[in-house]
């Protein structure tokens, strides 16, 4: 029965080919504009190098300080508060701590100066991420304790500093005039993928910050691998039990202090809008986003119920003699919405390829450094669920009133939607 529901509606769209034509062109480009967005935005927060482990890690990014006159500081974090209030945690499996932001150093190669982004990092850092080394290893606990200067470099940049990314482990580069040996190259990590991103990883014990400082403020962060998924909840609820804990810098100054663990894309969230609930606000940020999607979808999807509705005075002769014939309205209604289906499908794989080749055109303009969006298999099932809520949006309705058209006054010509 469904086969010969599909036969039916392939024969159709061939029939109607203008109709055909103006659907899947609606279809595709909203589609295409909708996977765009959401492949760049997997491709930024998602499970992907190094945050491989997107279920298991949090971040700890950001403070807020509450003054009583009802000003706020909100910055980064100082390394002696997250050394002595995260690093402790009795529940990750394992807890990074490193700079904040990446900072600009100077490399001088072939008569050029290079312009690198640079991150301090601990040993740690390395082990709750998944970078993936080309060559090399990442810095140990040993060079990080004696404060060695060792560097991890990614491709691009090894390619730029020694004109090749082969044979260049053990040797020197110089960093704001300072050497470093090179013991590890890593894929190049997209700027989007903000807290791990940089060009140069060196161990966070050559810098010259005083480390010791007590401010709770400063330019750290703290990244906590959970055991698993499952006890990422219980890692949030100790750091915020600690938190409850810990006195305020100055009592006569501030009257609170504010600082969680979130997930990745809370923790971007949170940063770029101040929030400090719980989840950063990424929950409203996704229902804004869901709604925002649906009302996209909704202009075209009105478009296409207009056409269909439409369409229904070319087929009253094919409506009515089916009915005569004893079709019921439950069986015309399934092949009318299997049609609209199989339209939305369709366009939806136009849409998919679209939308690839424009990832590729943002690949060639360098929209971001270092990414390279592209298709997955999250996405096409984004684009999957998407076709079939088209599908289904703009079909349902001319599904019934094709269904519950008259025979008597069909086959009369007396036809009234």
């Amino acid at each position: 029965m469904f086969l010969s529901y599909l036969k039916i509606a392939w024969k159709v769209l061939l029939r109607r080919k203008f109709f055909t034509f103006i659907s899947l062109f609606g279809i595709s480009f909203t589609l295409m504009v909708l996977l765009v967005m959401y492949a760049m935005v997997d491709y930024s927060v998602g499970p992907q190098m190094p945050e491989l482990r997107t279920d298991r890690l949090l971040f700890i990014t950001r403070m807020q300080l509450f003054y009583r006159d009802g000003g706020q500081s909100n910055s980064g974090l100082g390394y002696a508060f997250l050394d002595k209030y995260a690093r402790t945690l009795r529940t990750p499996e394992k807890v990074s701590l490193c700079e904040h932001n990446f900072g600009t150093v100077a490399a001088y190669a072939s008569n050029q100066t290079l312009k690198l982004d640079l991150k301090r990092t601990d040993d740690v850092f390395w082990q709750v991420l998944n970078f993936d080394f080309v060559a090399g290893r990442p810095f140990n606990a040993h060079e990080e304790r004696d404060a060695a200067h060792v560097v991890v470099v990614n491709e691009s940049t090894a390619r730029r500093y020694f004109g090749a990314s082969e044979n260049v482990l053990g040797r020197v580069m110089e960093l704001d005039a300072v050497p470093y040996r090179v013991v590890g190259i890593v894929r190049d990590v997209p700027l989007s993928r903000i807290q791990s991103y940089a060009e140069v990883w060196v161990p966070l014990s050559t810098t010259t910050a005083n480390l010791r400082d007590p401010n709770y403020l400063g330019g750290y962060m703290a990244i906590l691998l959970a055991p698993s998924a499952a006890e990422v909840d219980n890692v949030k609820a100790e750091f915020q039990q600690v938190v409850a804990r810990i006195p305020l810098p100055d009592p006569k100054q501030f009257k609170e202090l504010r600082t969680r663990a979130h997930t990745l894309f809370a923790s971007l969230i949170a940063h770029a809008n101040g929030s400090s609930s719980a989840d950063g606000s990424s929950g409203l940020v996704v229902r804004v986003a869901l709604a925002l999607t649906l009302l996209f979808m909704l202009l075209p999807a009105l478009n296409l119920v207009n056409v269909n509705v439409s369409r229904t005075l070319e087929r009253a002769s094919e409506i009515g003699v089916r009915k005569a014939f004893g079709a019921t309205t439950s069986a015309l209604m399934r092949q009318f919405l299997i049609e609209n289906i199989f339209l939305t499908l369709l366009g939806g794989g136009l849409g998919l390829g679209l939308a690839a080749g424009m990832l590729v055109f943002i690949n060639s303009i360098h929209l971001i450094p270092y990414a390279q969006f592209a298709l997955n298999g999250r996405v096409f099932g984004v684009a999957l669920g998407l076709a079939l809520v088209f599908g289904i949006l703009s079909g349902v309705y001319p599904a019934y009133k094709m269904s519950k058209l008259q025979a008597a006054q069909v086959l009369k010509g007396e036809v009234a939607l």
